[in-house]
């Protein structure tokens, strides 16, 4: 099989450093990053496992969330709970529990568990309406759930289904109508039933990518393009149909660039986004930390080239293991296994005598409409 080619967009851009940094003190992994109005949340790794809140201008310290007893497996903002349009921080944890936190209180308001069940949770969502949560527990013995709460009886779980998967279940993600992506270290990606008490009338698709999948999401894309992106352990990337039909199965480490302006090898995906326009923005890193802006033109067909679109350098001393983009403001925030927190904007780029188009936009990553020219990466 040829590998899929990569090459520089016209409207390449570098950032050679971020806007703001930050070192926290005992250096743990920063393992996820969401937002609030005006405020972003980091989950860090062991020993703190706790939820640190900054403001998004300056990145100054806010407060400190609880977090967990033990490890944070995943933070998320959510915009409806229980009924209330409130964005709210929910996050899922080894000490088996799924929280939503109450920023106002420094408390969590919500508490999910499964009592009497040690099993660690690795991965959590709320359903649309603000009323379910789903979360996927680790295996242990023969079994690996996915149990499902309503946020008014939070005590006890509605529901369990445990039979869609045989090994850890890594990835939840709603949407509309109850309908639930779930993936696993058993090699499957799922499309369910939430509201479905039978597990067996539950189960809608099922697909089978022969490998453990970490990451997995859904498309803002039409009904004829491909719904689903998902990854691998094994540092593969893949796009299913609505009904999980495979279309493009790619080692991401495969694209690479290397030409007198500019070089990009690819060590690992670190996360995609999806953007409303239907574009799929998929962030690369390399194992000296930096981290690159890709896209595909045609992620239904195998072997379509890939886009270079930006890079962010200098930031990072090793792996980068969360992004955040923050649209509404034109930021990237990134957290690494160094402890540090970088905040990179966009505007930032004239501070290095690269010309910014200030004239209206829409506010997503649009980068083919991103006319900004500026230095290129390692240039020779």
């Amino acid at each position: 099989m040829q590998n899929p080619v990569l090459l520089e967009s016209p409207h390449f851009l570098s950032y050679p450093w971020p806007t703001r940094s930050l070192s926290l003190a005992s250096q743990p992994y920063v393992l996820a990053i969401a937002s609030l109005p005006a405020h972003y949340a980091t989950a860090s790794s062991t020993p703190s496992n706790t939820i640190e809140i900054y403001d998004k201008a300056s990145l100054l310290h806010i407060q400190s969330l609880g977090g967990h007893e033990t490890a944070i497996t995943s933070l998320k903002t959510v915009e409806s709970i229980a009924g209330f349009s409130r964005q709210s921080l929910v996050s899922s944890g080894h000490d088996g529990s799924v929280k939503v936190w109450d920023d106002r209180s420094n408390s969590h308001s919500i508490k999910m568990t499964n009592l009497g069940k040690s099993n660690a949770l690795l991965c959590c969502d709320i359903s649309p309406d603000g009323f379910t949560v789903a979360a996927g527990t680790d295996l242990q013995g023969d079994d690996a759930n996915i149990l499902f709460w309503d946020l008014r009886q939070p005590a006890t779980p509605l529901r369990t289904h445990g039979s869609t998967h045989s090994d850890d279940v890594t990835v939840l993600q709603f949407a509309p109508n109850n309908v639930l992506l779930s993936a696993s270290a058993d090699g499957l990606l799922c499309l369910s039933d939430a509201a479905e008490d039978d597990e067996d009338e539950a189960v809608q698709q099922v697909a089978n990518w022969g490998c453990s999948v970490s990451q997995a999401g859904f498309m803002a894309s039409s009904s004829m393009s491909p719904q689903i992106w998902a990854s691998s352990d094994m540092e593969t990337f893949s796009t299913w149909s609505n009904e999980l039909d495979p279309l493009q199965s790619v080692d991401i480490r495969a694209p690479s660039v290397h030409n007198r302006n500019c070089t990009w090898v690819t060590d690992y995906l670190v996360t995609c986004t999806s953007q409303p326009n239907g574009d799929l923005a998929v962030f690369t890193g390399s194992n000296e930390g930096d981290i690159a802006l890709l896209s595909n033109s045609d992620l239904s067909t195998q072997n379509s080239p890939w886009l270079l679109h930006k890079i962010w350098s200098n930031g990072h001393a090793g792996v980068v293991r969360s992004l955040l983009w923050d649209e509404n403001n034109q930021v990237l925030l990134t957290g690494g296994e160094d402890g540090k927190i970088n905040s990179w904007s966009l505007r930032s780029a004239s501070e290095d005598g690269m010309d910014i188009d200030t004239s209206p936009r829409k506010r997503n990553m649009d980068w083919e409409d991103d006319r900004e020219e500026g230095k290129r990466f390692r240039t020779y």
